[in-house]
């Protein structure tokens, strides 16, 4: 009786841009706990990196880190391009890098709307561009943006409010263009999130939480749990669409 040589599947590979704290490195874990291969972004938090690099190496796969300043032109593709290089693949895109300057629109310098609309709205659409090359059939691209795109924030929002509502006009067409390769395009929209930028404990955090029908926070895992879910083969038909994880702020 002749055997047949079985050749397993080669893991799947991710990227998580701002992946060394907060909801990108908890989403770095969840992929890594999934079975994927993780890469991810820093700019400066380079300790933060390499312990998010050591967690996904403590699960038994691979981890990358890769500096790239999304504020940069050059830099979001070439992660893309970095992260596919390294793992021979790459399978799952998480546009998670992002800041937020906030204040009265007139105060708002030109130099701080120039780095927002980079960071959160040119690099995501170059990420996506790279990885519309660079992705596998049956590939995911999932954007954080914020729950405050879709319902009024508080004064002094406008500069990051803008720049993430624009990643719903990115999420709807870029999903029919890329829909007969199996490749789903997904928007996030997190409400408020106990991280280092925005602590639960902070002197904003008041009103976000009573803001929620839950009246209390999320937490970064509970956002990563949403964006793994949408990376895997069980959100296969879930495309082109806003996916709201807020505590029921709309409620």
């Amino acid at each position: 009786m002749s055997s047949t040589t079985v050749t397993a599947p080669a893991p799947r590979a991710a990227l998580v841009t701002g992946g060394s704290r907060g909801i990108g490195a908890a989403t770095a874990l969840r992929l890594a706990e999934a079975g994927a291969d993780v890469a991810i972004t820093y700019v400066q938090d380079e300790e933060g990196a390499r312990a998010v690099v050591a967690k996904i190496e403590g699960t038994g796969r691979r981890g990358v880190a890769l500096r790239c300043d999304a504020a940069q032109a050059d830099t979001a593709a070439g992660a893309v391009h970095g992260a596919a290089d390294a793992f021979g693949r790459l399978d799952v895109l998480v546009n998670n890098a992002g800041i937020g300057v906030l204040g009265p629109i007139a105060a708002l310098s030109d130099a701080e709307v120039e780095r927002v609309l980079a960071v959160n709205v040119r690099a995501v659409f170059l990420a996506c561009r790279a990885a519309a090359d660079r992705l596998a059939d049956g590939g995911r691209i999932i954007s954080v943006g914020t729950a405050l795109s879709r319902y009024t924030g508080g004064p002094g929002s406008t500069l990051y409010t803008m720049s993430k509502s624009a990643l719903a006009g990115l999420t709807r067409p870029l999903a029919r263009e890329l829909g007969p390769r199996g490749i789903t395009v997904n928007l996030i929209q997190p409400g408020p999130v106990d991280t280092d930028l925005n602590p639960a404990g902070g002197p904003f955090a008041e009103g976000q939480r009573a803001a929620t029908a839950l009246g209390r926070f999320g937490t970064a895992d509970e956002v990563a749990s949403l964006v793994a879910y949408l990376a895997s083969a069980d959100a296969a038909f879930i495309t082109g669409t806003e996916v709201v994880v807020d505590g029921g702020h709309a409620a």
